[in-house]
């Protein structure tokens, strides 16, 4: 195949050192990962890979055909959006993953179609998936409870809805029979060890993500786009960059042409607001960012055509620039990526 002219630099040992210390914050909780939408855009396969080796017992995909993708090298799969009754021939298929049903129609379902092990969602408040946490027990009754869930809506800041949440999961787990339970995403686990029960689920700061001012100076980055310059020019003094002329030299400037653009997950945010790298060398984004190309001043940088350069993807960092959420940034990164774990 064709080398593409822009790649994603993925760090395995930061990867793992965010598991590992978000293990050690989880006490005696064991730490899953979260690993939809294809490993936050990394690659699920060998997320999967190498947080296995570490010792990750417990993986959390959205759909059926994310678990898919998986079965054959996860040790366990829980499947977070329950069962399709298009979904059972496959949900049978591998002993390891697990539906996570949340309506009172999928456990049914889960029950006729022969039941065994399952998790279950409880919704605490958040008013998304799940069966409400007052549910009558009887909702429950018959089911194989391998995890009983719930989510943490608020985890990310210091809101009381974080201790409601947490009051009403315990009162569920105290009348819900279950082998675990589990409630903590990435900023849950930093919220102290009343969140952790049985199993912790973190997913954005396993990949750089710094879900909480608690979490600053822990998380390591994880993902480095790098892209390769198209042409180097000089702008004069007068002369606009880019759609839109937004941008118009102050003085001449030396320019890079990047191949990389918003049809790539580089998204328009980051007009005159992006940095890129050169070496040490910051060179910042000039006019707007087009669907595949990308203009940055690089008047104190060596670059020539055919270099490449760094795109400045620190994600606290990257959101503040871009305007956009650590989430997005990450899932939002293309397929024209090569990716390449270091």
């Amino acid at each position: 195949m064709t080398d593409a002219p822009l790649r994603l630099r993925l760090d395995g040992a930061a990867l793992v050192h965010n598991w590992q210390a978000l293990a050690r914050r989880s006490g005696p909780a064991a730490c899953g990962a979260a690993v939809k939408a294809d490993g936050y855009g990394l690659g699920s396969r060998e997320v999967v890979r190498r947080l296995s080796e570490a010792g990750c017992r417990d993986f959390f995909v959205a759909n059926w055909a994310e678990a898919e993708a998986i079965a054959d090298v996860t040790p366990a799969v829980s499947v977070l959006h329950g069962v399709r009754e298009e979904d059972l021939a496959g949900a049978r298929r591998w002993p390891q993953v697990r539906p996570v049903l949340n309506t009172e129609r999928q456990i049914a379902r889960w029950r006729d179609s022969g039941g065994g092990p399952c998790d279950v969602m409880v919704d605490t408040g958040m008013n998304r998936l799940g069966v409400r946490w007052d549910a009558p027990g009887a909702v429950f009754e018959g089911l194989e409870i391998e995890t009983l869930v719930s989510h943490l809506a608020c985890a990310d800041e210091d809101h009381p809805m974080n201790a409601e949440q947490r009051v009403r999961f315990a009162a569920v787990a105290a009348r819900v029979p279950a082998r675990r339970y589990s409630l903590a995403n990435s900023a849950g686990i930093f919220l102290g060890a009343d969140y952790g029960f049985d199993l912790t689920r973190p997913g954005l700061a396993l990949y750089g993500g710094v879900p909480c001012p608690a979490a600053e100076g822990v998380i390591r980055q994880v993902v480095y786009p790098e892209a390769q310059v198209l042409q180097r020019r000089r702008m004069r003094a007068g002369e606009a960059a880019g759609y839109n002329a937004t941008y118009v030299a102050p003085a001449d400037q030396e320019l890079a042409v990047l191949n990389i653009g918003y049809a790539d997950g580089y998204g328009r945010g980051f007009s005159d607001t992006g940095t890129v790298f050169a070496g040490d060398i910051a060179c910042p984004v000039r006019g707007r960012v087009s669907m595949d190309l990308l203009i940055v001043d690089v008047s104190a940088a060596d670059v020539v055509e055919g270099d490449w350069l760094t795109i400045d993807y620190a994600l606290e960092r990257a959101a503040a620039a871009s305007g956009r959420s650590q989430y997005e940034l990450l899932t939002g990164l293309g397929r024209r990526f090569d990716r390449v774990w270091r």
